[in-house]
């Protein structure tokens, strides 16, 4: 065998062996990436998962808001990355417990019974209003002693958690979207899908409540949205006797 040939043999098998090399690389890197977000969602390979799915409270017939539609889309989205199953069923037929099944719980008080359920047991610090009737508090959060009402399509605020009941390791978690209209709701989805590797790395499996806002959706849609701030440790404790009333708004 001549040097040339030699050269050329040695050559391709550096560069099959590199090749190889950075195959393995990646498919670790891949692997630990997924395992990192299973972790996060408490959603193992093969695992099953539950989607609550709420109604729109201004339709007549039950039905569920397109902005809801795609909030579920993408959280459908995340699951399937992570190789877990989807259950979805409506928020009047969740008559099960938690922990032994990522739950996904789209939509407020208003239009989703599961979610009252939850608040009441995990979030005693938060409160929604949900008066029909127009007015400055419609639809405003209180947590703690402070209250934020929203300017619809201009500043409206949503909650993102992640709680978990008990300490078992094999607890799963119950993500809920409690926003004050749907577009927000989505708005929620969408902020997890983006950030999660970020929460992961900071919350690892703790629970956490974040406040966020959406700002102009009238224009930007789901889109922008800001972090106000982290609240789980007062919506996770009970309301003062007596909360004076300030408010927040755009501006």
């Amino acid at each position: 065998m001549s040097d040339d040939v030699r050269n050329i043999v040695l050559g391709v098998v550096a560069a099959g062996i590199s090749a190889a090399l950075g195959w393995i690389a990646r498919t670790y890197l891949w692997r630990r990436k997924l395992r990192r977000k299973q972790a996060f969602f408490g959603l193992p390979e093969n695992s099953e998962s539950l989607l609550v799915v709420n109604r729109d409270p201004a339709a007549a017939e039950p039905a569920v808001h397109r902005f809801d539609v795609f909030a579920l889309l993408e959280l459908s989205a995340l699951i399937k990355d992570c190789g877990a199953h989807v259950q979805m069923i409506t928020q009047d037929a969740a008559h099960q417990g938690f922990g032994e099944r990522t739950e996904f719980c789209v939509g407020g008080p208003g239009s989703n019974r599961r979610m009252v359920a939850h608040m009441a047991a995990m979030l005693p610090g938060v409160r929604v209003n949900i008066d029909p009737e127009p007015g400055p508090d419609r639809g405003a959060f209180q947590i703690g002693s402070e209250r934020y009402r929203m300017d619809p399509g201009v500043t409206e605020y949503v909650l993102l958690a992640r709680l978990t009941a008990g300490e078992r390791r094999e607890t799963r978690p119950v993500f809920l979207f409690c926003g004050q209209r749907a577009i927000t709701n989505q708005a929620a989805t969408r902020y997890l899908a983006r950030h999660h590797e970020r929460l992961a790395r900071k919350y690892g499996s703790n629970s956490f409540v974040l406040l966020l806002k959406v700002i102009n959706s009238q224009a930007y849609g789901p889109d922008v949205v800001e972090l106000v701030a982290d609240v789980t440790r007062t919506a996770q404790s009970a309301l003062p006797a007596a909360a004076p009333r300030t408010g927040h708004r755009a501006g």
